[in-house]
């Protein structure tokens, strides 16, 4: 009964929701649709509606796989609506944030690791398109977000084996792009 009151009372709390959970949030919404200011946005609603809905929350999940899978549900939601019409182009035309995150300065890495790191990224981001929604999804999931398989499945409500086929035909896929672009 304590561990219940520890999540209702993190529930109840939304400033101290959004410092722990917002940047995994966004990032992951950021991921999954490309443009930060729509990730801006989604990120925003997904804790509006599980402050909310946090009376709902059974505690079946961790409040992290809860509300990525709220966020998730608002990202297909967004992609229902705009069939990526403006996404396509707005992408396009924008700067790719995580290729931007690669060129910021470090005191561990010499400029040849940092152009390295970033070209194997370009590779692995352009790996990344030709995959399927699910697997994509996925593996962000997996390698982005660093979620367990379990986690993943109870976020996306997908067998386990699913998930872990889904998974391996993306990093196949990934691996074998990556390989032809050396």
């Amino acid at each position: 009964m304590q561990a219940a009151e520890r999540t209702e009372t993190e529930l109840d709390d939304i400033d101290a929701l959004v410092r722990t959970y917002r940047p995994r949030l966004l990032r992951f919404v950021m991921f999954s649709i490309g443009d930060a200011d729509m990730a801006e946005s989604i990120t925003q609603d997904c804790f509006l509606k599980a402050y909310n809905g946090r009376a709902n929350f059974r505690g079946d999940c961790s409040v992290n796989t809860w509300l990525t899978s709220i966020a998730l549900n608002l990202v297909r939601d967004q992609q229902r609506l705009q069939k990526f019409r403006f996404w396509r182009q707005a992408r396009a035309t924008a700067v790719d944030v995580t290729e931007a995150a690669n060129f910021l300065p470090s005191h561990e890495s010499s400029p040849e690791r940092t152009l390295l790191v970033a070209e194997q990224s370009k590779q692995v981001q352009a790996a990344l398109e030709n995959l399927s929604p699910n697997q994509k999804m996925i593996f962000m999931m997996r390698f982005a977000e660093e979620m367990d398989l379990a986690e993943i499945a109870e976020t996306i409500h997908m067998p386990i084996n699913t998930v872990k086929t889904h998974l391996h035909r993306a990093l196949k896929s990934v691996r074998a792009q990556v390989a032809a672009a050396k």
